[in-house]
């Protein structure tokens, strides 16, 4: 089978495409239907440019099962690797309310994405939006008595219903990772409304812009294979106007803020390595050696970033820590995560170490310097980290590797469009919001703690 014809239908792939791969009705033709129904239509030789219904026996069992294997080990990433990593880092008496807003989240995000969500993203557009055949799913149900079902553009060999979960995945926990920036201090129903306005007016268009085949930055060239800019620098700048929309927590730099729980953290940052697996190595949508390699490449700059941030904090501070070890261990796997299907061994250690070290400096001087009590250090983390690794995707990609080549000027316009967008757009949301709601709890509330004041629940 020919991987760069696959790759050239793949949502990472348009640049591999453009660049010499196969077309899309040819791979199309040679690999998604049988040879025997390969000149049934004149349609099967043309560009699948939209999705479309195929014979149910042209699907690829293989890759369908690793899809949906993928799909849930993005969403244990969220529920419970973010949520856990989160509440081990907040006070006791914020604990129950980070797990909620977390478990919010995902419902919120979940029913939208099946609403209106994914069909605005991933099907074709005007390259800002997608168009509306797909609200509610529409067309996802297969057809038994025709044994036909529907695929996408992007993974033709699949169901087009695995291929909208997986998506789905990824708007979750992107949504999820601002939990990091509001809380101990947004109001519960204020977060329901901003996460779903954010999720819509925010997210849906980024993804579409970077990942659809016809979005103005895809036709740029961008590479983001699993999300650098779509969602890390997208909530990393998201999460920095949230900080600094909120303002600080009470007594934020003159009082410690002791940590619940870092075993819940560095368990949270297990869960989230174990998912981070389906998060890179599902982006190939296949089961093929682009996934292999991103699973490869995704572990060792892990081991990479956690290695960066302790080198960086011995030096600075003379003490490794738990949390600057699962912290590195994030920042390597956020900085690997646009580069993971372009890029070798050598080069993923190094974007690892790299990104360890600067996303150090992100959650200590440069949040220092900015003033934003980004409380989890999303934008610190997230936000820097995507950033990093985003612009050397375009020092290392490989055209050996990923029939690509890497191109650093196209990917810092990508990283500016979608950090500035992002802040921007996040700070009106959240004007709305307050506008519409009230953002932030009173002090009395924020004294007593979330738990209480908002759930009348306590840990025990």
């Amino acid at each position: 089978m020919d991987m760069t014809g696959r790759q050239g239908l793949s949502r990472r792939g348009r640049a591999a495409r453009a660049a010499g791969g196969l077309t899309g009705g040819a791979a199309f033709a040679s690999w998604v239907l049988p040879a025997s129904a390969a000149g049934e239509s004149a349609a099967a030789s043309a560009p699948l440019t939209a999705p479309a219904m195929v014979p149910m026996g042209a699907l690829n069992g293989a890759d369908t099962g690793w899809l949906m294997v993928c799909t849930a080990l993005v969403l244990l990433m969220t529920l419970p690797g973010v949520a856990l990593f989160y509440a081990g880092m907040v006070r006791r008496k914020n604990v129950l309310n980070t797990l909620a807003s977390v478990l919010l989240v995902a419902c919120v995000v979940s029913v939208l994405w099946f609403a209106a969500g994914y069909s605005l993203a991933f099907t074709p557009g005007d390259g800002i939006l997608g168009g509306l055949s797909r609200l509610g799913f529409a067309g996802l149900d297969p057809d038994w008595a025709g044994q036909r079902v529907s695929v996408s553009h992007m993974a033709p060999n699949v169901p087009e219903a695995a291929f909208a979960m997986f998506q789905l995945s990824f708007a979750v926990i992107t949504a999820a990772l601002l939990v990091g920036a509001l809380v101990e201090r947004m109001r519960f129903t204020a977060l329901l409304v901003f996460i779903a306005l954010w999720t819509l007016a925010v997210y849906v268009p980024v993804a579409h812009w970077v990942w659809e085949p016809g979005g103005w930055l895809a036709r740029l060239g961008a590479l983001d294979f699993a999300g650098g800019t779509v969602v890390h620098v997208n909530a990393g700048a998201a999460g920095l106007a949230c900080a600094w929309y909120l303002g600080p927590r009470q007594g934020y730099g003159r009082e410690a803020f002791e940590p619940y729980n870092l075993g819940w953290t560095m368990l949270g940052a297990s869960l989230l390595l174990i998912g981070w697996f389906g998060f890179n190595a599902g982006s190939a949508l296949a089961a093929d050696s682009r996934a292999a390699l991103a699973l490869a490449v995704t572990h060792l700059a892990a081991a990479g970033g956690a290695l960066g941030w302790l080198i960086a904090e011995w030096l600075l501070r003379r003490r490794a820590s738990l949390l600057g070890l699962c912290s590195g261990l994030v920042a390597g796997l956020v900085a690997i995560t646009p580069a993971a299907g372009y890029v070798g061994l050598g080069p993923a250690l190094l974007i690892g170490l790299i990104a360890g070290a600067v996303c150090y400096w992100g959650a200590t001087g440069l949040k220092r310097a900015l003033g934003a009590d980004d409380a989890l250090d999303v934008f610190g983390v997230h936000g820097v980290g995507g950033i990093v690794g985003s612009l050397l995707t375009g020092v290392f990609a490989s055209r050996t590797i990923a029939g690509v080549q890497g191109q650093i000027g196209t990917q810092m316009l990508t990283v500016l469009v979608v950090a500035v967008f992002s802040f921007v757009a996040t700070g009106v949301l959240l004007w709305l919001t307050d506008r519409i709601v009230g953002l932030r709890v009173s002090d009395a509330s924020e004294q007593t703690g979330l738990d209480l004041s908002l759930h009348r629940e306590r840990l025990g």
